[in-house]
């Protein structure tokens, strides 16, 4: 992955995140949504797949300006957490709060523990990055 890949996912992730927003706010899925009290939850997917996907973009600014070969590594793994774990946190949501069984439950901390490890490779990232 490079920066490209990852400012084309965080472009995805965000805009995706706007529209489920939208869905999730206006219309039919939203007075099921409230009828069945999952508003909030879809809400929450859809804030955690945005955060995600803007942190995507400015990390890809971070690569494109060269943080180092040491750092790039830990980035990438961190794009790639951040996309894996908001696809499982975010997505799991968005089937628990449609009427998805109960076994999908427990794929949102897994997608959060992606999101967390991706701050964790950042973390190290940063440490990485060549000075100026």
């Amino acid at each position: 992955m490079n920066h490209r890949v990852t400012l084309l996912a965080g472009a995805l992730l965000t805009g995706t995140g706007v529209a489920a927003g939208a869905l999730g706010a206006h219309g039919r899925l939203n007075a099921l949504l409230t009828e069945r009290g999952m508003l909030h939850a879809w809400e929450t997917g859809t804030h955690y797949q945005q955060l995600h996907g803007v942190a995507l973009l400015a990390l890809a600014g971070w690569l494109r300006a060269g943080p180092g070969d040491a750092a790039t590594r830990p980035a990438m793994r961190a794009a790639w957490c951040w996309i894996i774990g908001a696809m499982l946190f975010s997505g799991s949501l968005y089937l628990l709060a449609a009427g998805a069984p109960a076994w999908v439950g427990p794929i949102t901390p897994i997608g959060g523990v992606g999101l967390l490890a991706g701050w964790a490779y950042l973390i190290v990232a940063a440490f990485a990055a060549k000075g100026d």
